[in-house]
């Protein structure tokens, strides 16, 4: 199937897409910012619109098991030894 005959709202992604979508998106601040556009309705393509929920979902996940491990860390005494409590 060629791609022209897709419409522009399901449009693939090419490799070198996702390459710079990756770029784009680990961008400190405004790479997050552009994510969450992106997750919540800032392009009509259905997969960078999946791609970014992907990306977003990571770092959700990312940011849980860094809490769950500073708190275990902090709990066993761990933490003021390594971050100088």
């Amino acid at each position: 199937m060629s791609d022209n005959n897709v419409s522009a709202e399901y449009q693939p992604i090419s490799m070198w897409g996702y390459f710079g979508y990756e770029l784009l998106f680990a961008i400190p601040v405004v790479g997050f910012i552009i994510l969450l556009v992106f997750a919540f309705g800032g392009t009509s393509n259905k997969n960078v619109k999946n791609f970014a929920r992907s990306k977003f979902c990571c770092a959700i996940i990312a940011v849980v098991l860094s809490v769950v491990l500073f708190a275990i860390l902090a709990a066993t005494g761990v933490a003021a030894e390594v971050f100088g409590g």
